[in-house]
């Protein structure tokens, strides 16, 4: 299945990607579009959109697209990767920065990756290795509490 969203991606955007594809929809093809096209390529592409306004999947309430995504397909048994969506949540958004030790960490991350990296594709792909090693660490973590 086609995924998009807006173009310029660095926290959520990259966030929901990497669960996507590891939760979600294995074989999913990411789509990085212009904000105002997003739901026009989703309709003409029979694809599900995220992170964009008036998107299937984005922001609600309190809640980051990441976590909404974890709330739609009921990935809630997995305790790391609830500990991951926390982090993702810190770093998405800015009026709960301070939620978490690792938000700002991962905002900085997110930020700094749009400067080293101007092709959209390549930053998603070259950034999923920070979301794998940060899921690795919660799985640690969570583990380490039990």
């Amino acid at each position: 299945m086609k995924w998009v969203t807006r173009a310029r991606p660095k926290t959520d955007r990259v966030a929901c990607p990497w669960l996507i594809r590891r939760f979600i929809d294995p074989d999913a093809e990411i789509l990085y579009v212009p904000n105002d096209q997003v739901l026009e390529t989703a309709s003409a592409e029979g694809a599900r959109s995220f992170d964009a306004p008036g998107a299937e999947f984005t922001h609600r309430g309190v809640r980051c697209s990441f976590e909404v995504l974890i709330d739609e397909f009921t990935l809630h048994d997995d305790p790391a990767l609830l500990r991951l969506a926390r982090i993702v949540h810190a770093a998405d958004i800015a009026t709960d920065r301070d939620s978490d030790p690792l938000g700002r960490g991962l905002e900085a991350i997110g930020i700094g990756g749009l400067g080293v990296e101007e092709d959209d594709y390549r930053l998603l792909e070259r950034a999923q290795f920070v979301y794998d090693a940060l899921y690795a660490w919660c799985k640690q973590e969570v583990t380490a509490a039990d």
